[in-house]
């Protein structure tokens, strides 16, 4: 495993376990979740070029639309929660209540 392998696979298990450890607000969950869906954006960018095929790829493009779009609704549910409960922790939020 090089060191741009080894790289990209720390960057995607560290944001993966800061979404597992950190719950305590949404944004930070939010922002964990960003962080393995960009080190999954660049990993799909360079595989190409370490694999020396030069031929163009639009999945790094799709994913780094669908990722655009998950940021923007997951910061429109943060929004709407806080306006509701009045704070972005995670623990007041319960999906079983009416």
């Amino acid at each position: 495993m090089t060191l741009i392998h080894f790289s990209f696979c720390s960057a995607f298990i560290l944001g993966l376990t800061g979404l597992a450890l950190n719950r305590s607000h949404l944004l930070s969950a939010l922002l964990c979740l960003e962080g393995t869906m960009l080190s999954m954006y660049v990993g799909l960018c360079t595989w190409p070029t370490m694999t020396m095929s030069f031929s163009f790829s639009l999945i790094p493009m799709l994913m780094l639309t669908f990722s655009a779009c998950e940021a923007a609704t997951g910061l429109a549910l943060m929004v709407a929660t806080t306006r509701t409960h009045g704070t972005d922790k995670l623990f007041s939020l319960n999906l079983l209540q009416c």
